[in-house]
């Protein structure tokens, strides 16, 4: 029986369980995940080597989680969108997923309904892929029982879904089936990768998230979104990992939080985020933590671009064997 293969994209809406699914289903932290909208910003790719099973052949599955999906007012947001389309480009496969606790306006009738997430902007970009696609609803376990066909029946109505799935990403229900199907979706193919790579993520960048997810828990509501992370020093050795990153914000205001009273709220990020880099890279880490103002950073599209871990990787790689040692 031969292998099957393929690139599977998520997307939804912010706060849909995008990350959560893609981390459940490859069994490793490889996104971020906070309550926050927009806590993705980069596509992220998660490698899931499956061994036949009964009837379901060998199966390399390339799950691709995306950025919330949403109107964008800056260039970080359209950066994000970018990124959406871009994983839309060449997969076999979509996965559309929605909260199926949230309540959310019909567009027809105005009325308030379970099910959110499923627009004429959500819509739009799925029609425009061309691929088959499954509509996941989520967060199951906080729905009532007897609400759960007439959801599956009304968002059948919207569009021509090659399956309707029930799930919990959180609690991993319903994720056997949804893997089962996934496989057969996809078309007989080759490994696009080798069998021990969970995702073509650089630890250096790992690590940044990292930090960022410990400046979207310990902060408020302002300041996670003026907030990005960039790695200056990466330097593996067999039992120690130095490194050292800048956390940039847009006001001097925002700085003061993040750094909290004597340093505090920054300790508290630096030492979170040692310990998850620790138990990632398996070695001790010493981590350096600075934080600058950089006013309007969101705005500035080459600042943006710079963010963006392919385009690092490329100077790191052209910076040549330098980087090793110096990051």
């Amino acid at each position: 029986m031969p292998l099957h293969s393929g690139f599977v994209t998520i997307l939804g809406r912010p706060n849909a369980g995008k990350s959560t699914l893609l981390n459940a289903l490859v069994g490793a932290k490889l996104a971020i995940v906070t309550r926050k909208p927009q806590t993705t910003r980069n596509r992220i790719q998660g490698i899931l080597n499956l061994p036949k099973k009964g009837r379901r052949p060998a199966a390399q599955v390339i799950l691709i989680d995306t950025p919330g999906i949403h109107q964008p007012d800056s260039a970080l947001g359209r950066k994000m969108m970018v990124e959406v389309r871009e994983a839309l480009e060449g997969c076999h496969l979509v996965l559309l997923i929605v909260d199926a606790s949230k309540r959310g306006a019909d567009n027809r009738s105005g009325d308030k309904n379970r099910g959110a997430g499923l627009d004429e902007h959500v819509l739009r970009l799925v029609k425009q892929a061309g691929t088959p696609v499954f509509l996941l609803l989520n967060k199951i376990d906080l729905v009532q029982k007897d609400e759960l066909l007439p959801l599956i029946e009304r968002y059948s109505k919207l569009y021509d879904f090659k399956e309707i799935i029930p799930i919990s990403a959180r609690k991993r229900d319903g994720l056997d089936v949804l893997l089962d199907k996934i496989v057969e979706a996809l078309p007989a193919g080759p490994r696009y990768f080798a069998e021990d790579e969970l995702t073509d993520q650089p630890a250096r960048f790992m690590a940044a998230e990292i930090i960022r997810e410990q400046v979207l828990l310990g902060t408020g509501e302002e300041v996670p979104y003026s907030t990005t992370v960039i790695i200056e020093q990466f330097e593996e050795k067999p039992k120690l990992t130095r490194i050292a990153a800048t956390i940039y914000c847009e006001r001097e205001g925002q700085k003061a939080i993040l750094i909290g009273r004597q340093g505090q709220m920054l300790k508290r990020i630096g030492t979170q985020a040692r310990l998850e880099t620790e138990a990632m890279l398996g070695t001790k880490v010493f981590l350096e933590l600075f934080v600058k103002v950089r006013a309007g950073w969101r705005n500035s599209r080459e600042f943006v671009e710079g963010l963006d871990w392919r385009r690092q990787l490329e100077k790191l790689v052209r910076r040549g064997p330098e980087f090793k040692a110096k990051g």
